[in-house]
């Protein structure tokens, strides 16, 4: 497998819904308030009607389930939906109490990338799999992703 460096993805957070501790984890739900993504072939705004529903449980996993629209400066609108993990270490939660930040490496965060788009211009990701490393900011999130190609 080859990868390339795809975009930078920001997202801006509301703080948590708390649904509490259910039978399979203590159930979050983060929503999306705007950001942006840009890199070479994609660049724009995350829009508002997003969120991240995540699911951690005893052993500190967060499991995430994450939905987001993506408007591009050339106005074509991309779907992204993305499960991953997060797990809650020292660093993560030292950022979540004082409302700092974490860096890329800090923590396991990694998650995979599924597009979906009715414009010709982009559909080139509709067949596309990418896979991001996260990492967390004050009430956002911000992701480096990589396209996944066959090994050459």
């Amino acid at each position: 497998m080859r990868l390339e460096p795809l975009m930078t993805m920001h997202a801006d957070l509301k703080p948590p819904q708390e649904i509490g501790a259910g039978p399979f984890g203590m159930r979050q739900i983060f929503e999306v308030t705007g950001g942006s993504f840009d890199g070479d072939k994609l660049s724009g705004e995350v829009l508002t009607c997003g969120g991240d529903w995540i699911l951690v449980d005893a052993h500190g996993a967060g499991r995430l389930d994450v939905r987001a629209t993506l408007r591009t400066r050339d106005g074509a609108l991309i779907y992204v939906q993305y499960p991953g993990v997060l797990v809650f270490n020292d660093k993560v939660a030292q950022a979540l109490g004082s409302g700092g930040s974490t860096q890329y490496g800090d923590t396991y965060f990694v998650t995979q990338l599924r597009f979906e788009t009715g414009d010709a211009r982009y559909a080139w990701l509709n067949t596309l799999l990418a896979v991001g490393e996260g990492r967390l900011q004050p009430n956002a999130v911000e992701y480096r992703i990589s396209a996944c190609y066959p090994s050459a």
